[in-house]
């Protein structure tokens, strides 16, 4: 049982520090994803070892496949952010018709 936890640990740990390697700035903002990739990496990997019950492949497949999707949730998210602010915030018209925007 703990030769079997202490693989699993291992190949999460392995699959992790393979997924913040590719967690480089972008033209959008220039700042690193790396939380959001080894965010998706744990999510993924738990998931996979619920899935195929502690397998260590299904550990490492599911921790580069989060790794992976946390990053380009962290891109997106980080590039459409400016834009989605100034675009959906919150107004009212006052009886003259002008806009006010809520803090």
């Amino acid at each position: 049982m703990f030769k079997r936890a202490s693989l699993t640990l291992a190949a999460a740990i392995l699959a992790l520090s393979a997924g913040t390697i590719t967690a480089n700035a972008d033209g959008c903002s220039g700042r690193s994803h790396g939380t959001g990739t080894v965010l998706g990496a744990v999510g993924g990997g738990l998931i996979g070892s619920a899935i195929t019950h502690g397998s260590v492949v299904g550990v490492v497949g599911g921790a580069v496949a989060g790794g992976l999707a946390g990053n380009s949730i962290a891109r997106d998210r980080d590039c459409r952010g400016g834009r989605y602010d100034s675009y959906h915030r919150a107004y009212y018209y006052d009886r003259y018709h002008h806009r006010h925007y809520y803090n």
